[in-house]
């Protein structure tokens, strides 16, 4: 049978094997921040590229202005003609660098009809500029290979002087340029991976601060499941502490619930016994064999309605919420309770319990389960009692367990008798007052708290009962 301690414990088996709500909420605002970032990163350097390709083309037009200038200033000096025939002359020393063999720096001027150079700058050395055909545009720029191999940028433009047509291409190499995107990709990656950590860190904190009030929530709950408080705490933000509200709410109505059956209950035993004994009792004062008969029958309808009343109240008590108790003090209870009963026979009850072990249910319950047991291993023993509580972890359902095991130096059972002691109306030994219902009543009310009754051969030479129960724990 699935009680509710096993949902509890698969529920737990399957939250263990989920994210908690914090690790998920941090984790999606990191990837999202992540992405975020880096798609800022490069929007930002492709933002910085262009500036600065547009700033690097400003400053080679501005020398392709130059230019423009002094071939208008020696075509005015001497005309198209005196231009042309002057090859040798430079035309253009708007820059050092134009002058320094293979600087990086280039320019060229040519006919718009003929690809052959007509003047070029010192820094070539005689080398060519290969530069692409401008065709109709009237400018053009892109990225040639430079005398040295390296890359160059080339800004080309098309003037017209009196009748003729040139081309004017000035180029520089592009290391610099890059060196320069390169350093700022470097400075902003670093910057956004500070402001990615510290924007993850309070990330991190806003949600331990906003799930704070989860976390008061689960320990008010605790501190119910635990019995030491009948309410929850509802002093909560105004998002959560509805949740509270209802959560007393179901509290109540369990309490009014078990309270109602209890006193249903009650009147059922009642209402049921005290014809039942006028019954009995008409039976026993008249002769013959219907009055055995209806005598007989009585008996067993008592034992019946006993045990079943025992059952309602059992499962009642079971559906509490929030109960528990310790066992040390149930136990002590009883068994000095028990050695003042059985102070004649001289029997001698050992305790012994290890740790601090909490049952995860009524004190009522577990005395009448601890007391039926310890009250059996007293009336058969000779002279020895053992009381032992340990506790147990159940691998298979994942829940903490302990374990009360009472043993007695007695005559034991055979297997066979073991089997039928724990039937319901079952006495192996006449002799012994008793209604046969104590074992049965043990085995049904901890298989409702989820646990077994075993007996078996004690070391003592009588008989053990292991009585299997849920403990509580702190969490």
């Amino acid at each position: 049978m699935t009680t509710d301690r096993d949902a509890v414990a698969k529920a737990q088996q399957t939250g263990s094997r989920q994210w908690s709500l914090a690790s998920r909420l941090v984790f999606v605002a990191a990837v999202w921040s992540t992405i975020t970032l880096a798609l800022a990163g490069v929007f930002l350097v492709s933002l910085y590229q262009s500036a600065s390709e547009r700033a690097f083309d400003a400053q080679l037009e501005v020398h392709i202005k130059g230019l423009i200038a002094g071939m208008l200033e020696t075509g005015q000096n001497g005309g198209p003609e005196t231009l042309i025939q002057s090859v040798a002359a430079p035309v253009y020393r708007g820059d050092p660098r134009f002058s320094l063999p293979l600087s990086g720096w280039y320019w060229t001027v040519r006919r718009a009809d003929n690809p052959s150079i007509m003047f070029a700058s010192e820094s070539l050395l005689g080398d060519p500029l290969n530069t692409p055909p401008i065709g109709d545009m009237d400018s053009s720029a892109g990225f040639v290979s430079g005398p040295t191999g390296d890359e160059v940028r080339v800004l080309q433009q098309r003037i017209t002087i009196g009748e003729a047509s040139y081309v004017i291409a000035v180029g520089a190499a592009t290391a610099g340029f890059w060196a320069d995107i390169a350093e700022f990709s470097r400075t902003v990656t670093l910057t956004l991976c500070i402001v990615g950590i510290g924007l993850i860190l309070a990330i991190f904190l806003q949600v331990r601060v906003g799930l704070r009030p989860l976390a008061r929530l689960r320990s008010s709950l605790s501190a119910v499941r635990l019995g030491e408080t009948e309410r929850i705490d509802e002093a909560l933000p105004r998002e959560i502490a509805p949740l509270a509200v209802e959560l007393n709410a179901l509290i109540v109505s369990n309490k009014e619930i078990v309270e109602r059956a209890r006193t249903h209950v009650g009147n059922l035993a009642h209402g049921l016994k005290t014809p039942l004994s006028v019954i009995s009792n008409e039976a026993r004062a008249s002769q013959g064999p219907f009055a055995d008969k209806v005598s007989e029958q009585a008996a067993i309808m008592s034992t019946q309605i006993q045990h079943h009343l025992e059952r309602a109240r059992m499962a009642a008590q079971r559906r509490v919420i929030g109960v528990s108790c310790e066992t040390e003090p149930v136990l002590g209870r009883l068994i000095r309770a028990m050695g003042k009963i059985y102070q004649d026979k001289g029997i001698e009850v050992a305790f012994n319990q290890t740790g601090d072990i909490r049952f995860r249910g009524e004190s009522q319950d577990l005395e009448e389960m601890g007391g039926n047991l310890i009250d059996n291993a007293c009336k058969w023993a000779s002279s020895r009692v053992s009381v032992d509580i340990v506790s147990q972890d159940d691998p298979a359902t994942n829940r903490e367990m302990f374990v009360l095991t009472v043993e007695d130096d007695g005559p034991g059972l055979s297997p066979e008798q073991r089997a039928e002691a724990v039937k319901r109306g079952r006495r192996l030994d006449e002799t012994v007052p008793g209604t046969g219902l104590g074992l049965s009543i043990v085995a049904d009310l901890a298989a409702l708290y989820g646990g077994t009754l075993n007996l078996d051969m004690s070391s003592l030479g009588g008989l053990k009962a292991s009585l299997v129960l849920p403990a509580l724990t702190r969490e």
